[in-house]
Parts: C-alpha cells; sequence; structure tokens
C-alpha cells in the first residue's frame, strides 16, 4: 500500500499538468487566431480546476498507474481533460489556423518534456539530499506522461490534434471527407487501446522520442 501511495504521488502533478495545460493551449491558440469561444467560457487560464474532468483526469489515470504499481509495471497512461471550446469558424483564416490551434496542444506537451528533463537532470546532478530522488522520479514521470499524450494527440484521426491538423493540410475536398471520421474517431481509439494496437503504435515513438530526450539532456 505505501508503495501505490509513493507511486500516486509522484505521477499526480505531472498527470495533471500534462492534461489541463495541453487543453489550456489550445484556448491560447484560438483567441490569438480571432476565436474567443475559450475566453467567454473562462477556459484561458492556467489554473488546472478549470480543465479537470473527474474521470478522464483523475479516475482513469489513476486507475492505471495503481494497476501498473501493484503489478510492478510502467504505466502506458491514457487520459483526458475537459475539451476546450473552440469555433472553428470563428478563426480568422479557419482552414489554415485550425492547425496552429490544434498543434497548440502537443506543442504544450512538448514544452513541458524540456521542462520535466531539465527538472531531472538537476536533480541527478544536485548534491545528494532527500528530495533529489522523490524529484528524479517525478520529472521522469512527467517526461512519460507528456511524451505519450503529445503522440497520441498527434495520431491522424479526428477528433485529435493529429486529425485537425490533417483536416488543415488536404485539399478541400479530400479534408471534408476526411473530417466525416470525426463521429467514430473515440471509438476507434478505444478499440486501438483494448486490442493493445495503440501500445504498440505509440510504445517505440515514446521510447525513441526519450532516447533523444536523454541524449540531448545528457541523462
Amino acid at each position: 500500500m505505501q508503495e501505490l501511495i509513493s507511486t500516486l504521488t509522484i505521477w499526480a502533478l505531472p498527470v495533471l499538468f500534462a492534461i489541463t495545460l495541453h487543453e489550456a493551449a489550445h484556448g491560447y491558440a484560438a483567441r490569438h487566431f480571432g476565436d474567443a469561444t475559450a475566453e467567454l467560457a473562462g477556459r484561458i487560464s492556467l489554473n488546472p480546476l478549470r480543465h479537470i474532468d473527474p474521470v478522464g483526469t483523475v479516475l482513469v489515470p489513476g486507475l492505471i498507474v495503481a494497476v501498473s504499481a501493484l503489478a510492478g509495471g510502467s504505466p502506458m497512461l491514457f487520459g483526458w481533460a475537459k475539451p476546450v471550446p473552440v469555433n472553428f469558424g470563428r478563426l480568422r483564416n479557419p482552414k489554415a489556423d485550425m492547425l496552429w490551434v490544434a498543434a497548440a496542444g502537443p506543442l504544450a506537451n512538448l514544452a513541458m518534456v524540456l521542462g520535466w528533463a531539465l527538472l531531472f537532470r538537476l536533480a541527478v546532478t544536485a548534491p545528494e539530499n532527500v528530495y533529489a530522488l522523490p524529484m528524479a522520479k517525478m520529472a521522469d514521470a512527467g517526461i512519460q506522461i507528456n511524451a505519450v499524450l503529445m503522440f497520441l494527440n498527434l495520431l491522424p484521426l479526428p477528433p485529435l490534434d493529429g486529425g485537425r491538423i490533417m483536416v488543415s493540410l488536404l485539399p478541400a475536398r479530400s479534408a471534408y471527407k476526411f473530417a466525416q471520421i470525426e463521429p467514430y474517431g473515440f471509438p476507434i481509439l478505444l478499440l486501438l487501446l483494448f486490442t493493445g494496437i495503440l501500445g504498440d503504435i505509440l510504445g517505440p515513438l515514446v521510447a525513441l522520442f526519450r532516447f533523444a530526450i536523454a541524449i540531448v539532456f545528457g541523462l
């Protein structure tokens, strides 16, 4: 039980910020490109409480971490926050600006990966103290969850960010046809998750990315 509590404590902050700041980034980008929908809804905020979904931000990641801790494995986390409302029709250049609004979330996760990697570097090079190991473990968790969420959301499947980016990049007729997949996107994602295919896709990408980060930061 002590091991479980320790694992949940280490992962709580990285998971919370990874999921909620991802959504906040969409809101900031949408406002920048002319859509104030998220701002009017009070969702342009770095306050995690404004973005938490009780199931997607707390229950599901918590269960995954708990099961992984009890099984002695490394968790492939999956979770979500309350989606930030974006009215793409209000963007100044809807098709082109959609790319940047969609990309803002994964870019936020990338920025957090770099921040956690720097913290990890500081933790392992600092003089030995009682905080160094917990700090390193939390930073490692931050790198992992942000890497997973970044690659997950970049999958070219509407309504994921990668799907939105594809819609922005494709010619108008092809983009319209591709966007029709959106109602089936989440069921497809769940199917990939429960069949293990999602892990087979994300696992190598995350591992390679983490290897690159380790080289860059000398970890």
